[in-house]
C-alpha cells in the first residue's frame, strides 16, 4: 500500500510539473506589441525634410496638430490633414 501512495504522489507531482512547464511556455509565447510608430509631428517633420510640402503648409499643420494635442479642436478637423497643399 505504501508503494502505491509513492507512485500516485509522483505521478500527481509531475503533472503539476507539468502543468506549471505548460503555462510557462504558453505564456513565454505570447506575441509581443509592436513598438509604437512614429507621431503625426514627426511624420510631418520628415514630409517637410523630403520636400514634399512647402513652409506654409508644414507651419499650419503643425499647428493644427498641436491644437489638437491640447484638445482645442474638434477630432473632425483632422480630415483636412490629408489632403497635401503646395
Amino acid at each position: 500500500m505504501d508503494l502505491w501512495m509513492i507512485v500516485g504522489g509522483l505521478f500527481w507531482l509531475a503533472a503539476l510539473g507539468l502543468l506549471i512547464w505548460a503555462l510557462v511556455r504558453w505564456l513565454g509565447s505570447r506575441p509581443q506589441t509592436p513598438p509604437p510608430g512614429p507621431s503625426a509631428l514627426e511624420i510631418l517633420r520628415q514630409r517637410y525634410a523630403r520636400g514634399e510640402i512647402g513652409t506654409a503648409t508644414f507651419e499650419q499643420l503643425r499647428e493644427r496638430l498641436e491644437e489638437d494635442r491640447t484638445g482645442s479642436r474638434e477630432p473632425n478637423d483632422v480630415r483636412e490633414l490629408s489632403t497635401p497643399q503646395r
